[in-house]
C-alpha cells in the first residue's frame, strides 16, 4: 500500500489533469445540499413539512449524489476522463441500492454516535468507504456495501484520521479565501486523496485476502474478465 504522501501526491496529479471537472463536482455537490438547507428553512414555521424538505432531500438527492461524486473521483484517480454531468446521468442507475446503502451507513454511524461519541467516530471511519464501493461495485448490495468497507478499513482508520487532520492547515486557509480556496482546490485535493485510500484499500484487501474479488465484483464469478489494472502499480 503507498503512503499518505505518495497518496497525495497522485491525487494532485490526478486532479490537475481535470480541474474543472474536480472543481465543478465539489462545487454543484455543495450547492445542492446547500438548496435543501434552504429551501426546508423557509418553511421552518411548519415542523412537518420542514422535515420531510429536509430529511427528503438528504436521503433522496444529496445521498445519491455524494455515491456519483464518488464514482466520478474514482475515474478523475485513475486519469479517465469524466464530466460533471456523471453526477445526473448515472443519478437513476442503482438508485435505492445508491439510497440505502448511505441511509445504512448514517443510521449506524448515528446510533453509535448517540451510544459513545469516540467509537462513533471509528465506526465512522471503518464504514467511510461505503460510498465509493457502491460507486465502484454496482452488483455489491447495500448493506454488504458497509460490510466490506469495515472490513476493508480494519487496522487502517488511524491513517484515515491522520489524513484528514494533514489537512487541517488547508481548511484554515480556506476559512480566510471565505471558502474560494475550498472549491478551487482543498475540497477536489480532499476527494481526490480519500479515493485514492480507497483504490489502495480495496487493492490491499484483495491482495491479501480479507476480500474476495467475487465479493466486490460477483459478475466475474460467470464472466472471468480480470479487473483493469491500476494506473498507479
Amino acid at each position: 500500500m503507498h503512503s499518505r504522501q505518495e497518496i497525495k501526491y497522485m491525487a494532485r496529479m490526478a486532479i490537475s489533469e481535470q480541474r474543472g471537472t474536480s472543481i465543478a463536482t465539489v462545487l454543484v455537490v455543495f450547492l445542492i445540499i446547500a438548496a435543501g438547507g434552504i429551501v426546508g428553512g423557509m418553511f421552518s414555521s411548519f415542523p412537518f413539512i420542514h422535515f420531510l424538505i429536509v430529511y427528503g432531500s438528504i436521503f433522496f438527492i444529496d445521498l445519491p449524489l455524494v455515491v456519483n461524486s464518488g464514482g466520478i473521483f474514482i475515474k478523475i484517480f485513475y486519469r479517465t476522463r469524466t464530466s460533471v454531468n456523471e453526477l445526473f446521468s448515472n443519478l437513476s442507475v442503482n438508485y435505492m441500492r445508491k439510497v440505502g446503502g448511505m441511509a445504512w451507513m448514517y443510521l449506524f454511524t448515528m446510533l453509535w454516535m448517540m451510544l459513545l461519541f469516540i467509537p462513533g467516530i471509528v465506526k465512522a471511519y471503518a464504514y467511510s468507504m461505503t460510498p465509493y464501493i457502491l460507486a465502484d461495485c454496482p452488483n455489491v448490495r447495500a448493506k454488504d456495501a458497509l460490510k466490506l468497507s469495515m472490513r476493508m478499513t480494519r487496522g487502517h482508520k488511524l491513517d484515515l484520521f491522520v489524513m484528514n487532520l494533514s489537512f487541517i492547515g488547508w481548511h484554515i486557509l480556506s476559512i480566510f479565501t471565505l471558502g474560494v480556496l475550498h472549491f478551487v482546490f482543498v475540497g477536489p485535493y480532499i476527494n481526490a486523496t480519500t479515493t485514492g485510500y480507497y483504490v489502495n484499500l480495496r487493492d490491499k484487501a484483495l491482495a491479501t485476502g480479507v476480500i474476495h474479488q467475487y465479493e466486490l465484483y460477483p459478475e466475474m464469478q460467470y464472466h472471468q474478465q480480470p479487473h483493469p489494472q491500476q494506473w498507479m502499480q
